[in-house]
């Protein structure tokens, strides 16, 4: 049993890592990561959505009618975004205005309702809690990483602290959407080849 909710943890760390391997929640991932935070804050919101959607849609996979499953599950996990979103209001307002609309289009974020289809409707609470968490900090990290390199070449900052001299001149194309589609281009070809290896 724990060998089995290991597993589900850790698979997607790297074997199923959302955006690199299953190739999943692309908008948000290129959209929002011009800087760390951006990408950690909204990696924080999707993987709090992610947990809580999928236990509760494993405590209530035997209630729910199949014919209905679909539409249930994006009122799960639509109840969650809505928390999220308000948290993020009271709290984080800055973070919340950085990351406008994307924050309620973690409703349509289909690496969610992958997960709660594939894997929480058919699967006990502690396994869905281990898969929600494993996919959800698999993304965080994908995005952080992601936002470190266009943010550290293209503004020449590291969580909105300098990181090279006065003398650097930051390649303002990767903080642009050309840059989001070579950065995560690149870094798939890096996963993939060291995926072979």
């Amino acid at each position: 049993m724990a060998k089995s909710v290991t597993h589900e943890f850790v698979k997607g760390l790297w074997a199923e890592i959302p955006p690199f391997r299953l190739v999943l929640g692309l908008c948000p991932t290129l959209a929002v990561t011009k800087s760390v935070e951006d990408g950690i804050g909204m990696g924080v919101a999707t993987t709090f959505v992610l947990v809580c959607s999928n236990v509760l849609v494993s405590s209530l996979r035997k209630v729910i009618p199949s014919k209905v499953r679909i539409a249930c599950y994006i009122i799960v996990i639509a109840s969650f975004v809505t928390m999220v979103e308000l948290l993020m209001k009271a709290y984080r307002y800055p973070l919340y205005q950085s990351l406008g609309i994307f924050i309620p289009l973690i409703v349509v974020n289909c690496i969610i309702l992958g997960r709660a289809e594939a894997f929480a409707s058919k699967n006990n609470i502690i396994r869905s809690l281990a898969d929600g968490l494993g996919m959800g900090i698999g993304f965080t990290l994908s995005l952080a990483a992601l936002g470190a390199v266009r943010e550290i070449l293209g503004s020449g900052t590291f969580l909105a602290m300098p990181v090279f001299g006065p003398s650097f001149k930051p390649f303002h194309f990767m903080v642009e959407a050309p840059g989001a589609f070579m950065s995560l281009g690149l870094m798939l070809c890096f996963m993939n080849l060291v995926g072979k290896k």
